[in-house]
């Protein structure tokens, strides 16, 4: 029992307790802002959100996968679901609609997902999504956040200009947590994440004097089934919805995959299936609150990889703590006023680290002048769009402008067809036979 209450143990579950909670709290405050939804039923989606995530991050690492990987509200569901709703105007329907229409969709999704669970489907599963699907994936994902990190890290003022102080101050931590992490010293370089973020978040609040942030919000009861919408039968939703969680199960397998391989632990079926059966079963749960879907976060992977602390026990104290602080509104209210900037600096650096996961992940495999596009295409497609004003489609038929704009789903959605209709082998031999010819 001692390794739960040592020095180490405790301070690797704050710093997991911070990393979790950056990861989770802008999501739920973003979607109820856009469904307009009242500002205490905000707080409580905020409050719920902390809690189940902090309870099945604990159901992951105890019965799951068994690993430190984070458990949070998808990106990729995210994006989607804040399209759909900036849809609203165009599609001709309200809000509550399109809610309700998105947690009918979620619902579905799961229960199809743990219906294939349960026939032995993940094997069909891992045959759509394989390892070069899951390269260009991991390659997709690490643009995306850096993107998002970086930009949430550069404040901007209501005129649309940059915050000069506030934005220094965030280089100024992405240079000093990057520092502590090449640091000769272990402790040092294994804590740099949370002595960034803590170091950070004092001298935010010496300079500007507590400036308000995009999750400085009240912590109030306001407990509401299905917030967003009472689920109904508005199918075009619903499709869209349906698609893009089957879609997210490339982040369980690409999560699973890749942790396994860096943590030195058997890549079995059954882990794959209690994983996706507990990501399902509390995707339904938090749809009833409003939630995004959930996931393993592939982006642990950088964190580890900064931190390198790998053991389970500060991920399931972490997750307790997280859990924990859901429940004490004063706690929750403390944490919500973390500057966002600084978070996202710090978590910036951790993230760099998925860059170098993404290219290990190519198992020091090699292409040539045709081969090349089974990688090159997919990612640099998918860069495009990522970097592509989404109004430029405004013109397309509506329920594809979710898809079409989303860099990481097109990226993936293509490669998937690459792979399953060009035999790349044969590219591969008929180039030896000239080379061999050549010479």
């Amino acid at each position: 029992m001692n390794k739960w209450f040592s020095s180490v143990t405790i301070l690797s579950s704050v710093q997991w307790l911070f990393f979790i909670f950056a990861n989770t709290v802008v999501v739920p405050i973003s979607v109820g802002t856009l469904f307009e939804v009242p500002p205490e039923t905000v707080a409580f989606m905020l409050r719920t959100s902390l809690i189940i995530t902090g309870i099945v991050c604990i159901f992951q690492g105890w019965i799951g996968h068994r690993m430190p990987l984070m458990e949070g509200p998808s990106g990729l569901l995210w994006g989607v679901i804040l399209n759909l709703g900036m849809s609203a105007s165009s599609l001709g329907v309200d809000l509550s609609t399109i809610g309700g229409g998105i947690a009918t969709g979620v619902i579905l999704a799961s229960l199809f997902t743990l219906i294939l669970i349960a026939f032995n489907g993940i094997k069909l599963i891992q045959s759509v999504f394989s390892p070069m699907v899951m390269t260009v994936y991991l390659f997709l994902l690490t643009f995306q956040l850096v993107f998002i990190f970086f930009k949430g890290m550069l404040k901007i003022n209501d005129q649309g200009t940059l915050d000069v102080g506030v934005s220094l101050l965030s280089v100024g931590i992405v240079i000093f947590v990057g520092l502590l992490k090449l640091q000769k010293n272990q402790l040092v370089s294994n804590f740099s994440i949370l002595i960034g973020l803590s170091v950070g978040w004092i001298f935010y609040e010496l300079l500007f004097n507590r400036e308000s942030t995009a999750n400085s919000q009240s912590i109030e009861n306001g407990f509401s089934f299905f917030p967003l919408g009472q689920p109904n039968l508005e199918m075009g939703i619903i499709g869209v919805t349906f698609f893009a969680v089957v879609m997210n199960l490339s982040n369980s397998i690409a999560s699973i995959s890749t942790g396994t391989k860096l943590l030195q632990l058997e890549s079995t079926e059954e882990r794959f299936r209690r994983s996706i059966s507990i990501t399902s079963i509390f995707t339904i749960i938090g749809s009833a609150f409003g939630l995004v879907p959930y996931t393993p976060f592939t982006s642990t992977i950088g964190f580890l990889q900064s931190t390198r602390v790998y053991q389970r026990e500060p991920f399931l104290i972490g997750g307790g703590l997280l859990a924990f602080i859901g429940l004490v509104p004063a706690f929750s209210s403390f944490l919500a006023a973390m500057p966002i900037t600084v978070g996202n600096a710090v978590l910036f650096v951790a993230y760099l680290q998925m860059f170098g996961t993404a290219f290990s992940n190519l198992n020091g495999r090699t292409f040539n002048s045709n081969t090349i596009f089974r990688l090159a295409a997919p990612v640099l497609v998918g860069v495009s769009l990522m970097n592509v004003s989404p109004t430029m489609f405004n013109n397309l038929p509506i329920l594809i402008q979710p898809f079409i704009t989303n860099g990481l789903i097109m990226g993936v959605i293509i490669s998937i067809v690459l792979e399953k209709t060009i035999n790349w082998k044969a590219y591969e031999h008929t180039l030896l036979a000239k080379d061999a010819k050549t010479n």
